[in-house]
């Protein structure tokens, strides 16, 4: 496929400056102030298609932000791929830790830093570019559907009801996602499972107002105190999370599947030092690997009550808040979850306190077949496009659309991601490298023709 190679290479400024216009548009979902932007960036979406050579795209309105569908049907003939992919963004907060400003992408060091530049404005992209190569080269080899939302990372909450509706509007024979990672550019790997994920917000409140803390100290529970309490229950000294029935369900892995799992290359010490640690933990008895990849966990994401300004105001606050997700293995239920969690923090709480639990988004974990013909393909296209065959890995995030379209579409997902652990998703000064975003346009190209062929 030296044609592609050469496409990519005459045509490469452009591709990147395609992506840095993209990238100038700060599509925040989880704050209303950017809800403008949002619609720009299903606009840019709209004029990209069209570019790119489809034979139709639609912006479709849902109650939050819009879906952008588009299709380039060649034969009825040929096989069908339905991609997937976001154009909605983590917000940037906190903004005085950019080296550069978030949505003003600069390239330094061969790599993209802004906001969304991996995930997923620039994996999704990709696919985009694939396609104009693909209608470059003639005919396509396969019938190519997009569906690109809006609302991902607010927990796609229109996504599943637009799915639904338009089942045999998205009818395919294999959805195609690039929102993953790769163990490292020297060695590529396909996901093959994905983690769910419950996520409450708690509210711990005790006195009708803020106190003094000396005069009242001592006598009125303190929110923040009680908070800290509870939460810090909530997993014990083995690492093992202490919910009554939260690993009744959990999916075990055979010694088999872990020593495969294990043949990932991983170097704890380059781990700790890329994120500034001394060392690790987790639950006791599973590697890192094994614990980020197939083991559930809780963590605290946020929490915050009381006087937080700068300076010293002596007060017992009124009410204490933190938002807390569970990310989830095979066979666990989201809802399931949240209802075991919601009971055991209501228990933990002292009569001195009143809590409430709000449920926010979830997703149903997924792993996806490692014998079927379009793992096959991606596999093939790797191998083509990186010189090595790739290896088959669990991914620790969540993508909950994928449950979703195994359930409404019955067809499996190939996770073609091309990012790397280190490019800071969801934190301050994302990136993502040139090499992997070209790379990922020829491999994305190489798999609509190995598919193309194996479906045969």
């Amino acid at each position: 496929m030296s044609e592609v190679k050469s496409y990519i290479d005459s045509h490469q400024q452009r591709f990147l400056d395609e992506l840095l216009e993209f990238l100038r548009i700060p599509s925040v979902s989880a704050d209303s102030k950017f809800k403008q932007d949002v619609l720009r960036g299903a606009d840019f979406l709209e004029r990209s298609l069209n570019q790119a050579g489809v034979d139709q795209v639609e912006i479709c309105p849902t109650p939050g932000h819009p879906i952008v569908y588009a299709e380039k049907i060649v034969s009825e003939e040929k096989p069908t791929v339905l991609v997937y992919g976001h154009y909605d963004v983590q917000p940037a907060d906190p903004y005085e830790l950019w080296d550069s400003p978030p949505f003003e992408p600069v390239i330094k060091d061969q790599r993209i830093y802004a906001r969304g530049s991996c995930d997923d404005k620039g994996q999704m992209y990709m696919h985009i570019k694939a396609l104009e190569i693909l209608n470059q080269q003639g005919e396509l080899p396969c019938n190519i559907k997009f569906i690109l939302e809006g609302e991902e990372e607010v927990g796609s909450a229109n996504l599943e009801n637009f799915v639904r509706e338009n089942a045999a509007r998205l009818s395919c024979d294999v959805i195609l996602i690039s929102d993953t990672a790769i163990i490292s550019n020297d060695t590529p790997s396909i996901t093959v499972g994905l983690r769910g994920l419950s996520y409450v917000e708690v509210e711990v409140s005790g006195p009708n107002r803020d106190l003094h803390s000396g005069v009242y100290g001592g006598a009125v529970a303190n929110p923040i105190n009680v908070l800290c309490k509870m939460i810090s229950s909530l997993i014990d000294e083995r690492g093992r999370i202490t919910i009554p029935g939260f690993y009744d369900k959990v999916q075990e892995l055979t010694e088999q599947e872990r020593a495969k799992l294990a043949e990932a290359p991983f170097d704890l010490a380059q781990y700790k030092k890329t994120i500034g640690i001394n060392d690790i933990q987790g639950e006791e008895g599973y590697t890192t690997l094994e614990r980020t990849g197939i083991r559930p966990t809780l963590d605290v994401n946020g929490i915050w009550g009381g006087y937080t300004g700068e300076g010293a105001k002596t007060v017992l606050p009124a009410k204490a808040n933190a938002k807390i997700s569970m990310r989830l293995v095979p066979n666990q239920d989201d809802e399931e979850i949240v209802k075991q969690f919601t009971k055991h923090f209501l228990s933990l709480a002292p009569e001195s306190v009143n809590v409430k639990v709000t449920p926010h988004h979830g997703g149903k974990p997924a792993v996806t077949p490692t014998n079927s013909t379009a793992y096959q393909a991606a596999s093939k296209a790797y191998e083509e496009a990186w010189q090595k065959m790739p290896i088959p890995t669990r991914d620790g995030g969540s993508i909950p659309i994928v449950a979703l379209f195994s359930e409404v579409l019955k067809v499996n997902t190939v996770l073609m991601g091309f990012g790397l652990d280190s490019d800071a998703i969801h934190s301050p000064n994302e990136s993502y490298g040139i090499f992997n975003y070209l790379k990922g346009i020829e491999t994305i190209v190489l798999f609509h023709h190995q598919f193309a062929a194996l479906s045969k």
